[in-house]
């Protein structure tokens, strides 16, 4: 029997026993819970702050998506990638704009998210918001340089997604939006 490649799919990944699963679990509700301090701590013991879980959510990823913004600093000031993508391809600065978080996606912005990041997948934040008709969000995008006329990986751009998702004030405000070529 010949030895497996370690780069091959088929590589066996290690067994977690239940005590390292219970305190990986416990971390990664810290940062859902907003547990800054505790988050903190840890980081200062080691933990690496772009720790994800099974899904590939980062504990940015899970603090941005449940509005704690403490944790969000805390992770990011020991190092949180704000462009480190989930297995579907969302950033923070996504999740942020999906729940309409716009003191998240402050915050996110000002520690380096790229404006039009799209992780690993095709969809900026500013598609994400005009979806879901976060106008405060698209607004704070677009101030900061969002291109209103990038389209997704299915040719789509955010002015597209808002009207078929039913947004009733995305589409006109992206119409109205400065066009950095016009």
């Amino acid at each position: 029997m010949q030895p497996q490649d370690p780069e091959t799919p088929e590589r066996q990944k290690p067994e977690l026993d239940d005590a390292t699963l219970a305190f990986a679990g416990k971390i990664f509700q810290f940062a859902r819970l907003g547990h800054a301090r505790e988050l903190a701590e840890l980081f200062g013991q080691g933990l690496p702050a772009n720790l994800r879980n099974d899904k590939g959510d980062s504990l940015l990823m899970l603090a941005a998506y449940n509005g704690q913004a403490e944790a969000a600093q805390a992770i990011l000031e020991h190092g949180g990638d704000p462009e480190l993508a989930n297995d579907r391809g969302q950033t923070p600065l996504a999740g942020a704009a999906f729940k309409g978080d716009l003191a998240m996606a402050e915050l996110l912005l000002a520690h380096g998210a790229l404006v039009d990041g799209t992780g690993d997948g095709s969809r900026t934040a500013l598609m994400t918001a005009a979806m879901f008709d976060r106008v405060a969000i698209i607004d704070l995008l677009l101030a900061h340089g969002a291109d209103p006329d990038r389209r997704d990986g299915a040719g789509l751009t955010a002015a597209e997604m808002a009207q078929s998702m039913g947004a009733v004030e995305a589409p006109a405000r992206l119409a109205r939006a400065p066009r950095p070529n016009a």
